[in-house]
Formats: structure tokens, sequence, C-alpha cells
């Protein structure tokens, strides 16, 4: 299947070299401020593809020579400057840096209150904030010891933290979050 590069959504019935699904995800593909150096010196990336999984879609991490790539094997890891320029890449979660996901968080550019709670408890401390691939959802990456990682599902409030010793890696997708 193939996908708009900057929101994630299926462009199959688009032109064969068509990358993004409007103008307007094009013009945003193109408008990415710099990522971090906490993240960026890091080498700590992967480029990820969509596959199908229990009926839905997931991301695997892979290399940016192809092959697959491990969020618990450094030995598959990339630095920065071999993926910076590539859309669909992804931060594999350590080195002091944890993630806090919230899902299901945006509507028609609308965050909600409950997500606006997260976020301003956490933007002082944050690495970086952004959009999620889906368009629906925020990255908050932020500095964070190891511990066990937490599933928040309670009403609206969809939450999911991840510490730096998971073993889990992130889609960047460097669109940061106008809050």
């Amino acid at each position: 299947m193939r996908t708009c590069a900057h929101c994630g959504i299926n462009i199959e019935g688009k032109r064969a070299n068509a990358r993004y699904c409007s103008t307007s995800c094009r013009v945003m593909g193109n408008r990415r401020p710099p990522l971090p150096r906490a993240m960026t010196r890091q080498d700590r990336w992967v480029l990820w593809k969509p596959f199908k999984r229990h009926g839905g879609w997931s991301k695997l991490p892979i290399q940016p020579d192809g092959t697959p790539a491990s969020s618990t094997d450094p030995g598959t890891w990339s630095a920065f400057a071999q993926v910076g320029g590539e859309l669909r890449k992804g931060f594999v979660l350590g080195g002091g840096i944890g993630c806090i996901d919230l899902d299901e968080c945006i509507t028609d550019g609308v965050i909600a209150p409950w997500a606006q709670e997260v976020i301003a408890e956490h933007v002082a401390s944050a690495v970086w904030i952004e959009v999620s691939p889906s368009g629906t959802g925020v990255h908050i990456f932020v500095p964070m010891g190891p511990g066990s990682g937490r599933v928040i599902r309670d009403g609206e409030r969809k939450i999911e933290i991840y510490p730096p010793d998971s073993g889990r890696f992130i889609c960047v997708t460097g669109l940061p979050l106008k809050y």
C-alpha cells in the first residue's frame, strides 16, 4: 500500500508518482524544522514501513538498506544523517529519552482538553513535541529514567508512556505541534 508521506493515509488511487495526498500535505511535508540535537546526535534511528497486522496497520522498523531493524538491537540502528532526509523515520527510545504518546486527541485541528493538560504538564521539560503520523495524535519526547511503561485508557484519554528502556521505537514526523 502506498501512503501519503506526510499524514500516512492511503494514496493508492493517486497518480503513480504521487508522494502526498494533497497540496497541503506536500507543503507541510517540505516545511519541517530541524529536530532537536538531543535526538539527532544519537545513533538511535531506523526507517519504517507500514504492514498489515491483526486486521489493522502497524509499522515495521527497517534499516536504510531495506533489511529489518530491531528496536532492541543497536547493531541495526543508524545515525540521523543516514535517515534524516527520509519521511518515514523512527527514533529508538533510549539515551535518557522516553515518549508519552497521546492517541486520538486531535479532531479537525483541535486538541482535546485532556491532551492539552498532559502537554502543559510536560512542555517545559520536553525535548520535542510533534503531531503523530495519523495526524490525530501527539508524541511528547521527554527526558525520562528507566521504568515500566503504562497504558492509560479512561474515558476519552488514550495515553501510552514508554520509558527509554522499553524496547520501542516511535515514528517521527518532524511536524511540531502548534498549541
